[in-house]
C-alpha cells in the first residue's frame, strides 16, 4: 500500500480527480452524480477544465466557480 500512494504516476493520475470530488463534498455537500445531477458531467467538465490548467484550480477558476454557483447560494443562503 505505501509504495502505491508513494508512487508519483499514481498521485499524478489521481490528485486532479480527488480535488474535484472534494469541491463537491466541501462546497455542494453532494456525490458529484446526486441531485440536481444525475450523471458525472459536472465532475467531467471540472475534471478537463483542471487538466487543461496543469492542476491550477485558481486558473481553472474551480472555487469560485463552486461558491459562486446557485446551489451552493441556496444551501447556505447568500
Amino acid at each position: 500500500l505505501l509504495k502505491v500512494a508513494e508512487n508519483a504516476e499514481f498521485a499524478r493520475r489521481e490528485l486532479n480527480k480527488a480535488f474535484v470530488l472534494m469541491q463537491y463534498f466541501g462546497y455542494l455537500q453532494r456525490n458529484p452524480d446526486d441531485a440536481p445531477d444525475t450523471d458525472f458531467r459536472g465532475f467531467d467538465f471540472w475534471l478537463k477544465k483542471l487538466d487543461d490548467n496543469g492542476g491550477d484550480y485558481s486558473k481553472a477558476q474551480m472555487v469560485s466557480a463552486f461558491i459562486d454557483s446557485i446551489e451552493y447560494r441556496k444551501r447556505f443562503g447568500q
